[in-house]
């Protein structure tokens, strides 16, 4: 009967299940946080190459490289 008191002492006592959870959750939160500043810093650059095309529209260079390019593909 001691040793089945000891072991549910030493169960009540154990904190390695909590820390492992507050560790994942800790994950989790780094990695929606990295994903959203990934995506919104990929919207900027997306937005900025736009507005360069919008600029540059009809000024660049062709593909034979003449004069009068534009940014469709």
């Amino acid at each position: 009967m001691k040793k089945l008191m000891t072991m549910t002492r030493q169960f009540r006592d154990d904190e390695n299940g909590a820390a492992m959870v507050e560790y994942s959750i800790l994950v989790g939160i780094i990695a929606a946080a990295s994903l959203l500043a990934i995506l919104a810093i990929g919207g900027w650059v997306g937005d900025q190459f736009t507005g360069l095309c919008a600029n540059l529209n009809t000024k660049g260079v062709t593909a034979g490289g003449g004069a009068g390019g534009d940014c469709t593909p």
